[in-house]
Order: C-alpha cells, then sequence, then structure tokens
C-alpha cells in the first residue's frame, strides 16, 4: 500500500511542512524506519537520531520543526501515529460468526446478543456472557462465570468457576482467573489446603496480561478495581483488594489479603508481602520489596523497600565505599608507621 504524504497529513488533520507529493508506503519507528516509511519524534531531543534516521518523513508534536525531513506537525502526536499505523495495517476484524457448532457449550448457558464463541472454546453450566463478547478458541469458562457487555477473552484462558467479570474488560491467552489460593494448615503433620469457597470480581475496563495468575478468595471475592491494568505474568493472591486505575507491570507478584489504593503503580518485579496496605497514588519502583504498609503519594524503592529519598542516601553512601575502603587502609598504614616509631623511641 501507498500514499502521498499530504494524504497523510490529511488523514491525522495536521499541518504539512514539505512536499506533499512524497511517496509513503509505511509507518515504523526512528529505529526500524527505512526509505520511503513516516516515522515519529515526540520530543526535540529525537533531532540527532532524525538526522541518521532512513525515514521518508516524520510527524512531530507542535513547536517542533525537525530539519533534514518534511514533516507534519499534529496535537496528539500517538493517537495520530496510531492511525497512520492502522491505516497500512489494517487491524483484522473478528469474524462474527456467533455460537461456533465447534464450541461445547452448555444447555444452561446464557450468550449475549452479537457475541461471538470461537471453535474449542468451553461453556459450563449457567454462564451468562453479555452482549457483543469475544471468546477465543482454547478459553475454557467454568460454571457459573459471568462476563458484561464487549468482554474479549484470548486463546487458553481459564476462568474458574463463578469469576465475575464486568463492561470492557480484556483478558489475555493464558491468563488463570480463580484458582485456588496458596493457603494450608499443618494438621497432623500434613498441609492440608485451606477453604476455597470463594472467587473473583473483576471491575469495568480492566485489563489483564497474558499468563497472569488471580487467584479467588478464600470465602469472598478477591477483587480488582475498575480500570486496572495488569500486564503479563502477575501473580495475585487470595483476598486480594487491587484499587481502581492501577497499573501493575509485568512479574509484580501481591502476596495474599493486600489492599492497593486507587492509582497505584507498581513496576517490574515489585513483590509485597502478604496483608500489605499501599495507599492511593504510591509508586513502587522495579524490584521493591515491600514489607510494611505505604502510604498515600509515596514512591519506594529498593529492598526492602524505603521512602525514595531515603534510598537514594543510602546508594550515595554505597558509592562512596570503595573510597572510604581505600581511606581506612591509609590510615592503618599511617597509626602502624607511628606505632612503630613510638616503639624506637621507647626503646
Amino acid at each position: 500500500m501507498s500514499t502521498l504524504l499530504g494524504d497523510i497529513a490529511q488523514l491525522v488533520d495536521g499541518q504539512l511542512h514539505g512536499d506533499g507529493g512524497i511517496p509513503i508506503v509505511g509507518a515504523a519507528i526512528i529505529r526500524d524506519a527505512q526509505e520511503g516509511d513516516i516515522t515519529l519524534a515526540d520530543k526535540s531531543k529525537f533531532q540527532h537520531q532524525l538526522t541518521v534516521c532512513l525515514a521518508s518523513a516524520v510527524i512531530v508534536p507542535a513547536g517542533f520543526e525537525p530539519t533534514g525531513l518534511p514533516f507534519v506537525t499534529v496535537d496528539d502526536i500517538h493517537d495520530s501515529f496510531a492511525k497512520i499505523v492502522a491505516f497500512f495495517r489494517p487491524p483484522r476484524r473478528q469474524q462474527a460468526f456467533g455460537v461456533s457448532a465447534a464450541a461445547h457449550v452448555s444447555g444452561t448457558a446464557v450468550v449475549g446478543s452479537d457475541t461471538v464463541v470461537c471453535p474449542g472454546a468451553t461453556l459450563g453450566e449457567d454462564v451468562r456472557l453479555g452482549a457483543r463478547c469475544v471468546v477465543h478458541s482454547g478459553v475454557r469458562l467454568m460454571d457459573g462465570v459471568q462476563l458484561g457487555d464487549d468482554v474479549v477473552v484470548f486463546p487458553n484462558a481459564v476462568l474458574y468457576e463463578n469469576t465475575r467479570v464486568g463492561h470492557r474488560v480484556i483478558i489475555h491467552a493464558c491468563a488463570v482467573i480463580g484458582s485456588y489460593g496458596f493457603g494450608y494448615q499443618l494438621i497432623e503433620g500434613r498441609h492440608r489446603i485451606s477453604a476455597q469457597l470463594g472467587y473473583v470480581e473483576i471491575g469495568d475496563d480492566v485489563e489483564i496480561g497474558a499468563a497472569t495468575t488471580i487467584d479467588r478468595g478464600t470465602y469472598g471475592p478477591t477483587s480488582i478495581g475498575t480500570g486496572t491494568k495488569i500486564d503479563n505474568q502477575v501473580q495475585v493472591a487470595h483476598n486480594c483488594r487491587i484499587g481502581k486505575h492501577n497499573v501493575i507491570c509485568a512479574l509484580a507478584g501481591i502476596a495474599g489479603s493486600c489492599t492497593t489504593g486507587d492509582y497505584v503503580v507498581m513496576a517490574g518485579q515489585v513483590g509485597l508481602r502478604d496483608h500489605t496496605k499501599i495507599g492511593h497514588r504510591a509508586v513502587l519502583a522495579a524490584k521493591a520489596g515491600v514489607i510494611n504498609d505505604i502510604p498515600d503519594d509515596a514512591t519506594y524503592v529498593g529492598i526492602p523497600a524505603t521512602p525514595e529519598r531515603e534510598q537514594f542516601v543510602k546508594l550515595a553512601a554505597l558509592s562512596k565505599l570503595p573510597q572510604m575502603r581505600k581511606d581506612f587502609r591509609d590510615l592503618q598504614k599511617q597509626v602502624a608507621q607511628q606505632q612503630r616509631s613510638q616503639t624506637k623511641d621507647a626503646a
């Protein structure tokens, strides 16, 4: 597919600077762009990279006028570039065939209007699907699962019994929702599994990444708040209460009975001890090991996690250790020499 730079400017309602007749055949980031591509630069600091980039044009925000390339100025650069990428690589549309004859659907399941159930999906007893859902091949919705409207469940995800999912939720491939919590009682020398009578409740507009696991509550729900986004390979244990609009990055591990406020950010590989409470708008840096409650609006870093400023003071001191060690050895030598001199004088 090929078009002209002027047509690209019209597509994104942008201001063209340069030759609108340049042919554009694709869109790519600066690192990957080739001749004929349009790229994007959202900050003026990328000017140097643009000078060695092979792209034929660039899309930029207002106030940035790159040199050496024709450019298109737009108000929202990422939204505009997404439109350009979609123009050259239109998203694949799900075939609207309703419930496939090759799906395994219980006679007591209820499927909403315009919902697609792909071949090989399994819907258990009393499953309820809202309107315009898409359930991909290999998905297993066990007995009593409820999905709201406009939910997408990608291949091979498993939702255990009684899981409740709100509207406009995306659950990526191989996620497991509602598995047993990791809870045991030591009875007569053996670990006996504790009660697993709860379920998982997911709010509206949540996204759950591939291979993420969310365990059911012991007696009630493990809950994920409205608007929360969970990355790939995250573990949320039993009885947790995750607040609204959290962002939880890959490989984070949240132990049982933790609670988070709203707009919490957890970077990659964060670990929370059980029964920890995280305040509203708290930020936990990558690999933070949280063993105590975190207040509102705080940023914590390190293992164990401590306030950002405190951690940086420790790191600054740690960086000085090699020189301090050298200075200490020099002092030891000076003391030793002085002691030898005093011994000779005394003799």
